[in-house]
């Protein structure tokens, strides 16, 4: 039973770093996705302030940027923020940040960039997005951590819903080795 046990923990551990990192890919994907997606909307936008511009040069009239252009600024504004939140978003999925300066990836912990040597300010930690799913559930529960704000509340509430699918997928496993077990039949048990 004890093999069957060992095996059935190495499987689930297994499963579960797999999990992790492949939801981390696909999500990552996503992220990379839109952005390519935002960026070509930005560049329709640039030739459409381009064609404007254009044909106002060779109708050789004046052009108010304030009211003619206005709608594809803003456009381009939004689609740049969202761009910028997606890029973010992927930094927190490798456990990475971004230098201040020269906006070099860099590791979480790094004090200074390792590129340009800027002092990097300390990020305070509310939940650390590396802990297993019980241990944030653990730590939820002792600490009584009430989110701040609408980011710290979705990692809360993704790291819970983790929790539960994980009790799920590690209680199948156990159903499946079970039967296993129970099926098993010894070699000697068969030839008395």
């Amino acid at each position: 039973m004890g093999f069957f046990d060992n095996l059935g923990k190495k499987a689930s551990a297994a499963y579960d770093a797999t999990a992790e990192k492949t939801g981390k890919l696909a999500k990552e994907a996503k992220f990379r996705m839109k952005i390519n997606e935002n960026k070509s909307d930005i560049n329709e936008l640039y030739q459409e302030i381009g064609k404007k511009v254009y044909e106002k040069h060779v109708r050789e009239e004046n052009i108010d940027i304030k009211t003619e252009l206005e709608d594809e600024c803003t456009k381009i504004d939004v689609l740049s923020a969202e761009i910028e939140t997606c890029l973010k978003s992927i930094l927190e999925l490798k456990d990475r940040k971004q230098c201040e300066k020269c906006h070099a990836e860099i590791d979480l912990d790094a004090a200074y960039c390792p590129k340009c040597g800027t002092k990097q300010p300390e990020i305070p930690e509310v939940l650390e997005a590396n802990k297993k799913p019980e241990e944030v559930k653990e730590d939820l529960k002792e600490a009584e951590i009430k989110p701040e704000n609408e980011t710290e509340k979705e990692i809360v509430e993704e790291k819970l819903s983790e929790t539960d699918e994980n009790k799920e997928e590690t209680q199948n496993t156990i159903e499946i080795v079970t039967e296993v077990e129970s099926s098993a039949k010894s070699p000697y048990s068969e030839n008395q």
